[in-house]
């Protein structure tokens, strides 16, 4: 028997030094920061904050995108919006997972306070998203504010489950907080469907402000008929100046819905127009600009469609968002016209966090 015991502990030290000589894992560019709420009887927060290449370098002020259940789904939203911003879909972002500090936090038992609009009875501490909404307006906004460049009228609400259900509560009440709003397979039955009494007044709203929702269900819940029931009295009686889409998604469980509701969802909400300009607004742009190390760039009007090319091998269709900006969607790809007395003098071009400046030559 010593023997034995003495053989176990060898091989438990052996595989503790083994693991002790190789370092962790870490999601590179991103940071870890502490807030303590006030409002929440000094609940302690983990930030965790992702943010785009070229960030310190940049004068520009970024959109804020703030997940919940960051202890779960942050390396995931990290992972989507790289994909994503690399093919041109989403613009450069600041990413805020928020989860619980302290010592030896429970998020299942957290969550299902902070998350809930009511109490219920089965869950005794349910009931606090009006507390944790004042935490994130009073507390958290602005310490994200004062600390990044962050573009305050571009901020989106990201949750899962009960995450979602505190996503879609922010909507009906407190509707301008977010410009986005991303929910997968919300949890409406909460407390006997009390949602549904909040999505009434809701409709009667006025939203001063262009609002977008995404929200999803997996096609195997148990909740996908109300899921329907719920969506569509959304679509019918939606407020002017909210953009909504709802997707059933094939094939997929409750917790597998997160992975392609971030992704559609922040396709959706930072959607850029496909504007159909006339050919007199596009021959405009028609023409030769020069990099500053002297290489071309040309843009032709094909069919009445602009295309560029540079570098005599590039060819990229533009799109446009608006009558000067285009942009492409196979990769991060825009282009911001220049004008004076309403004739074009040149461009400025983003590609993945860099800026160049063109004339035009011809």
């Amino acid at each position: 028997m010593k023997k034995q015991i003495v053989l176990a502990l060898l091989i438990i030290s052996s595989l503790t030094t083994a693991s002790a000589q190789y370092p962790t894992v870490t999601i590179p560019g991103s940071q870890l920061r502490k807030i303590t709420s006030k409002i929440i009887a000094g609940q302690e927060y983990d930030l965790h904050i992702s943010l785009p290449s070229g960030y310190e370098s940049s004068n520009k002020k970024f959109p804020v995108v703030y997940l919940m259940d960051s202890q779960w789904d942050f390396p995931l939203i990290n992972s989507i919006y790289g994909e994503q911003y690399f093919d041109g879909f989403i613009p450069e972002l600041i990413i805020v997972g928020v989860t619980w500090g302290g010592i030896n936090p429970n998020p299942d038992f957290l969550r299902a306070r902070d998350y809930t609009p009511t109490n219920e009875p089965g869950t005794k501490q349910s009931g606090g998203a009006d507390q944790f909404l004042d935490f994130m307006k009073s507390e958290l906004f602005p310490y994200i504010d004062s600390n990044f460049k962050t573009d305050k009228e571009n901020r989106t609400l990201m949750g899962c489950s009960l995450g979602g259900l505190f996503t879609m509560y922010t909507l009906f009440t407190h509707t301008d907080m977010f410009s986005g709003y991303v929910a997968a397979t919300p949890a409406i039955a909460w407390d006997n469907s009390v949602l549904n009494q909040f999505q009434k007044p809701f409709a009667q709203k006025t939203i001063a402000k262009p609002t977008r929702l995404f929200m999803t269900v997996g096609d195997v819940e148990r909740g996908k008929e109300n899921f329907e029931k719920f969506s569509a009295y959304i679509q019918k009686q939606k407020p002017s100046n909210l953009f909504a889409s709802s997707k059933v998604l094939e094939n997929t469980g409750h917790s597998g819905t997160k992975s392609e509701t971030y992704s559609r969802g922040l396709q959706f909400v930072f959607e850029r127009n496909k504007l159909a300009l006339s050919s007199e607004i596009q021959d405009k742009y028609v023409g030769v600009y020069q990099f500053p190390n002297g290489d071309n760039l040309e843009i032709k009007n094909e069919k009445n469609q602009l295309f560029c090319s540079f570098l005599n091998k590039n060819k990229v269709q533009l799109l446009a968002n608006t009558e000067h900006h285009f942009y492409a969607t196979l990769e991060f790809f825009n282009i911001y016209f220049d004008e004076t007395n309403s004739k074009t003098t040149g461009l400025r071009m983003e590609v993945y966090g860099k800026q160049f400046l063109l004339k035009k030559t011809n």
